[in-house]
């Protein structure tokens, strides 16, 4: 009887296992990890200019990679309805067929004027990875005064004008359009600027002016823009065919002939994220 206690005390004594004799422990398990919720990566956009205006990107960075974005203004005004119902086109399909052949990234800048008139086409290029969708307001109406003869946007209604765009891309199932806003004609002034910060967009111009609208001569549009394009530049086209019917015809020249000269086209959410915050703001009156 002895012998068999002490035989178990010398196994209990002995078994690291045991928290008493006759008992195990329970197995070490290291602690659940925690779910963590991601939060999606927010585009890149601009810190805000002097005084909180809405900053102002006209190019990315001139050393380095050569990098070139192309955009796509989406151009319909607020009271073009009538002239699209009689078959005027202001979209481009062979324009947008043309990038995807071509593998070419681009930014389209949407009214959301033209949202309403196509909204399946809004919605695909919306969804499409290729490209990122932008603002241009939703009337087309400039935002200063004399602007290429554009009506003009009352300064107590441009915030409303760009948010009514947002809506409008909304409605027709873009899922992310991005937070950069394109004024018409290009045209604004530091009221503009302060019209729109409460909303957080970027304000995106361009250093190649493509000169397509209106053209009738692809080659001359092209050249123009071989001509002009460098590290980091914004080119601006455009998506609609009545105004701008050259540009399809006229990107078969660009696009081989940049990637020739070794540039590689981006979106403009990449040439903002390497500008690193900084706003190139235009604040004057003028």
């Amino acid at each position: 009887m002895i012998t068999l206690v002490r035989r178990v005390a010398i196994a209990c004594a002995l078994s690291a296992t045991l928290a008493s004799c006759g008992t195990a422990e329970e197995p070490h398990r290291p602690p659940a990890p925690s779910k963590r919720t991601v939060a999606p990566s927010q585009p890149p956009t601009l810190a805000p200019g002097p005084a909180g205006l809405t900053p102002v990107f006209e190019n990315g960075p001139r050393t380095g990679a050569k990098t070139v974005a192309l955009t796509f203004d989406a151009d319909m005004t607020a009271d073009q309805g009538a002239r699209a119902a009689a078959g005027e086109r202001f979209d481009n399909p062979r324009l947008i067929a043309a990038l995807r052949a071509l593998k070419v990234p681009a930014t389209v800048f949407m009214t959301g004027r033209w949202a309403e008139e196509y909204p399946v086409q809004a919605r695909a290029i919306g969804r499409d990875p290729l490209f990122e969708v932008a603002n241009h307001s939703y009337s087309h109406y400039a935002f200063t005064d004399d602007c290429y003869g554009l009506p003009t946007v009352p300064e107590d209604r441009m915030r409303r004008d760009v948010e009514q765009a947002y809506a409008a891309f909304r409605k027709a199932g873009v899922r992310e359009p991005m937070p950069y806003f394109r004024f018409p004609g290009g045209c604004y002034d530091g009221r503009a600027l302060k019209a729109l910060s409460a909303t957080g967009v970027t304000a995106v111009q361009w250093d190649v002016v493509g000169g397509d609208a209106f053209a009738t001569d692809a080659d001359a549009v092209a050249r123009q823009v071989l001509d002009g394009v460098r590290p980091g530049s914004v080119v601006v086209l455009h998506c609609t065919t009545s105004a701008a019917p050259t540009t399809e015809r006229a990107l078969r020249t660009i696009v081989p002939e940049l990637r020739r000269k070794g540039f590689r086209f981006v979106k403009v959410s990449e040439l903002i994220g390497a500008a690193g915050g900084r706003a190139d703001a235009r604040t004057t009156d003028s």
